[in-house]
């Protein structure tokens, strides 16, 4: 299915994931003048992973600003930029250096708005990747959204396609919340797809329906997305999959809504286990839809370990076949 909000006719080019994020920041630069990017390594060299390619030389030092490598630094600048109406876009090399800025970003960055009785709003976008696939130095993989999404006052989005990409960033960027833009650096140059050339935004409180179906329902995010589809593949199983999209607020509608017609649920996550999203997801079926269920919810994750090096990565991320196994147990169960 066509995202929603996404014109299938206009004219597109084909673009992987990094690219897409390259272009909306391009777009929202040109687009409004109290954007800034910044981060360390992101102006003439562009980002480690090339993101910000080519913004310095278009927008200057003054729209695209180099910094000291101080996450915490950098997160509470931003956040003072933010509340003098500025819009701030920080990118943080790898989700597990976030944590050197937790501070700024659970005690002052999440809660402005609500301590000032709503006089004041921080319209900042914290850009970072994370998730395994790529095979990196240590914290540079870990899928540790739960941290986040805990934190009230601050929006979660995860994009799982380059159009989804650039269309949720561009709204991200808009928002006047605070959102964290999780991209997952396994998906960065995996594929390529035709992107909507014009600027546009997404929602950032609808779910993507992937795939209809009536068997189960099975929800993922970011990578797993991928993982999932290839597993619902290789089946003769009739599975609505579900790309979450945005972590934060959920979409609480579309994921009921699909449970009650299927009567299954399989979440799949990179996650660990304890206290993953998936494990809110599944007590929020449990808690509304109960009655509809034909099995239990099952999830399909990763260990409750720390991210292993590169030689038992593979082992420990979950694959197609452990995905397949946990559709397979739930079509099967029986109470």
């Amino acid at each position: 299915m066509n995202a929603p909000g996404i014109d299938p006719v206009t004219d597109t080019t084909d673009l992987n994931l990094v690219q897409a994020v390259n272009t909306a920041l391009r777009d929202e630069l040109a687009r409004d003048p109290a954007v800034r990017v910044m981060g360390y390594d992101i102006g003439p060299i562009g980002g480690v992973f090339r993101a910000t390619e080519g913004l310095y030389d278009t927008f200057g030092g003054e729209r695209v600003i180099d910094t000291p490598l101080s996450e915490n630094g950098l997160i509470g600048a931003a956040v003072g930029m933010a509340m003098r109406g500025e819009r701030p876009v920080v990118e943080i090399q790898f989700l597990g250096f976030l944590y050197n800025a937790f501070g700024q970003f659970v005690c002052l960055m999440s809660n402005v708005r609500e301590r000032s009785g709503g006089q004041l709003s921080v319209p900042m976008t914290i850009r970072t990747p994370f998730g395994g696939g790529i095979k990196p130095l240590q914290f540079h993989s870990e899928s540790t959204e739960s941290y986040l999404i805990h934190t009230p006052g601050v929006r979660v989005v995860c994009p799982s396609t380059p159009a989804e990409a650039k269309g949720l960033l561009a709204a991200s960027i808009r928002c006047d919340d605070p959102v964290v833009f999780l991209e997952h650096s396994r998906l960065y140059r995996a594929f390529r797809e035709p992107v909507p050339t014009a600027p546009y935004a997404l929602p950032l409180d609808k779910a993507r329906v992937v795939r209809e179906g009536r068997e189960v329902t099975v929800l993922a995010w970011g990578a797993m997305v991928h993982v999932a589809q290839q597993a619902i593949d290789d089946m003769a199983v009739d599975a609505e999959l579900i790309d979450l999209r945005v972590l934060a607020p959920l979409d609480v509608k579309t994921i009921l809504d699909s449970v009650r017609r299927t009567g299954r649920c399989v979440i799949v996550h990179e996650a660990r286990r304890t206290l993953g999203l998936g494990a809110e997801l599944s007590a929020l079926v449990t808690e509304h839809v109960f009655d509809c269920l034909k099995a239990p919810v099952r999830r399909v994750t990763a260990f409750d370990v720390q991210f292993p090096e590169n030689q038992t990565e593979d082992y420990y991320l979950p694959d197609a076949r452990r995905v397949r196994h946990g559709i397979e147990s739930v079509l099967q169960y029986r109470f």
